[in-house]
């Protein structure tokens, strides 16, 4: 096997190193605030297309990209060092939801090529800006049985998932993503799918991206839907040998603060750690739908910050370009956690 080679990523360590990097925030959120019609989705392509899409968010790459386009510049205007390509459920087993599996490919590829524009625009000497290759959980577990009165029933097996993963990790690439980012994972089966996939892409490809690997925390009892603690979320997915793996959506940063403190310590010095929260609980009252305005949200990752527990931060549900510029200023001047040789430094080095 000939040896991987190394993208325009492969000083995203040492950023990672020196600095806190900020990621971007919510995608959906977003796109709630130019309150778009089924029309707008459908665009002139799909105005025949004979089920609703309104709501099929990836969708909007291809129909509306100058409001992703927006979106994404919206967040490297505020400091972002990361942003997310829209392809949160851009995988066939997603996209079978509105009879719209056949065009994942073609969301991923145009998604992937809004973010690298975008970045390519923001990005100076001193400051890169990285587009990162978003895969979603899909709304099928692989691990937790659909009906609860057979509890041993599927609805969506470990070679479907892979095969819709590797078919958008093979696009994000060819549309020149940065990173991958196996987010929001509730249930780890489907996770390791994915990067079954992405191992598979790069033994296939010779080129290796870094990858980050992000779990949801679904409640107070600390697990992930399918129950695993974070402690043992990590150490099912370390073989990936992830850049960072961090702890995203789901809750806000003062409830997930214990599980991040756990993921540092089990992690130890074998990966940067991550954290994207939401901006707190859920208010229909809010013009974001979420409780915390940009200066809690911020002021509660400073703490995070200072505690030495991330080097990656951003946010999730109910998080906007406003709370990326004040989690950027409130972490700035700190140190990001230390890490000496994680796995995906080492094997650059």
């Amino acid at each position: 096997m000939k040896a991987p080679v190394y993208t325009r990523a492969q000083a995203l360590p040492e950023i990672l190193k020196t600095r806190i990097a900020i990621l971007d925030g919510a995608m959906g959120t977003m796109i709630q605030r130019f309150k778009l019609t089924e029309a707008d989705y459908r665009g002139e392509r799909f105005k025949d297309f004979p089920k609703d899409v309104k709501g099929n968010n990836e969708l909007l790459s291809l129909t509306r990209p100058d409001v992703i386009r927006d979106i994404h510049e919206g967040y490297l205007a505020a400091g972002a060092d990361m942003i997310e390509t829209n392809t949160f459920g851009a995988t066939t087993v997603a996209q079978a939801d509105y009879d719209m599996q056949h065009l994942a490919r073609e969301m991923n590829l145009q998604s992937a090529k809004l973010a690298r524009a975008a970045c390519d625009k923001f990005s100076t000497p001193d400051k890169p800006r990285y587009a990162a290759g978003a895969l979603g959980p899909t709304p099928k577990t692989a691990s937790i049985s659909p009906d609860v009165n057979d509890p041993g029933a599927r609805n969506i097996t470990f070679e479907e998932l892979r095969k819709a993963y590797y078919e958008q990790v093979e696009a994000l690439v060819e549309g020149g993503v940065d990173v991958l980012l196996v987010e929001t994972i509730f249930d780890t089966l489907n996770a390791k799918a994915a990067l079954f996939a992405i191992d598979e892409y790069f033994e296939k490809s010779g080129e290796r991206l870094p990858v980050i690997i992000s779990g949801t925390v679904t409640d107070a009892s600390g697990r992930i839907l399918s129950g695993q603690t974070v402690t043992a979320f990590w150490h099912s997915v370390r073989h990936a040998r992830p850049l960072a793996i961090g702890l995203n959506c789901a809750l806000g940063a003062a409830l997930m603060r214990p599980y991040v403190q756990e993921l540092s310590k089990a992690v130890g010095d074998e990966a940067f750690i991550s954290c994207y929260p939401n901006a707190g609980l859920p208010n229909p009252m809010s013009d974001t739908g979420f409780d915390e305005t940009p200066d809690v949200t911020s002021r509660l990752l400073h703490e995070f910050a200072a505690e030495g527990l991330v080097n990656i931060v951003g946010g999730c549900c109910g998080t906007t370009p406003e709370h990326i510029g004040a989690i950027g200023q409130a972490v700035g001047p700190l140190a990001p956690r230390a890490v000496h040789s994680g796995f995906f430094y080492r094997e650059a080095a």
